[in-house]
């Protein structure tokens, strides 16, 4: 059974559970993966998380019963997995637009969410530049500040913390930068990095063996196997799509629960702006291990 079959057979289970409790654990098992593994994949290729895909589909199938049956507001709530009618009404009138109630007597339009299916797509085939490195626990010294992501554009938490560092304290940073991988640091840790929603804690940082300065930071980072990919910055949303969508399902590789590591670029501190007049290459790496 290949991977595209594997994670349409996940979905299949989403599917048949709408109407009952779903586990997330026998999600990734039907999809041969860890639950972390799936979720990512589903966050970077439908660029919605796994429980806001749940949530939409299961508030379609709501809409559509309200439409075609008299069956009570409270019934199809419960049917849901909503514990109170008033909790049902703000969900689906946040998806919808109305409430239930005002549906049933206007027959609005509503937004539907089908079910999502992955396919192979062929597209133009651009090379992609990447290694595995296995590497040894490290540690990485610096900035950290909690982030809230955005949609487009550098997240405003990570430009707090580029806008507020002087250069000097920069400068004590990158002297502090005496192991691989060498350079600035833009470490992401927890479910959030990325483009994914949900808060994440950023180091603006360098890898050192040095003692960690009362003004910096440290992050330990332990032994892993990492698949480093090469990519240009400004990011174009299609990298990611490239790297879940193509990469991962034939690498035999999968994600594991780690900090992501950007390697470079430098970047100019004090200002509230960065701008790049031209593509920058940088690293990503994304802690794996071998599946298959």
């Amino acid at each position: 059974m290949n991977v595209l079959e594997n994670l349409n057979r996940a979905l299949d289970y989403i599917e048949q559970n709408l109407e009952n409790e779903i586990d997330e654990y026998e999600i990734a098992r039907r999809a041969y993966c860890s639950v972390h593994h799936f979720k990512r994949m589903i966050s970077y290729l439908a660029d919605i998380s796994l429980q806001e895909y749940i949530r939409r589909r299961r508030l379609t199938l709501a809409a559509l019963e309200l439409q075609n049956s008299a069956v009570k507001v409270i019934d199809i709530a419960i049917k849901y997995g909503y514990l109170s009618p008033d909790a049902f009404t703000r969900a689906f009138q946040i998806q919808h637009g109305i409430t239930p109630a005002e549906m049933r007597l206007t027959n609005q339009s509503l937004k539907a969410y089908p079910q999502m299916t992955f396919r192979l797509s062929i597209v133009g085939g651009e090379p992609m530049k990447f290694r595995i490195e296995n590497k040894e626990a490290f540690q990485v010294i610096g900035i950290t500040n909690r982030v809230t992501p955005i949609e487009m554009g550098e997240h405003p938490g990570v430009e707090q913390v580029w806008s507020s560092t002087d250069p000097n304290t920069y400068a004590e940073l990158i002297s502090l930068n005496n192991v691989e991988p060498f350079g600035i640091l833009h470490v992401d840790v927890g479910e959030g990095g990325g483009r994914r929603k949900g808060d994440y804690n950023y180091y603006f940082s360098v890898a050192s063996t040095e003692s960690c300065p009362v003004k910096f930071s440290r992050l330990y980072v332990p032994s892993m196997t990492w698949v480093v990919i090469e990519v240009k910055v400004p990011w174009e949303p299609e990298k990611w799509k490239q790297i879940y969508g193509e990469w991962f399902p034939s690498s035999g590789y999968e994600q594991i629960e780690g900090p992501t590591i950007q390697v470079g670029p430098e970047i100019q501190v004090g200002v509230e702006k960065q701008v790049f007049t031209e593509e920058v290459e940088v690293e990503y790496w994304i802690p794996v291990k071998k599946v298959r």
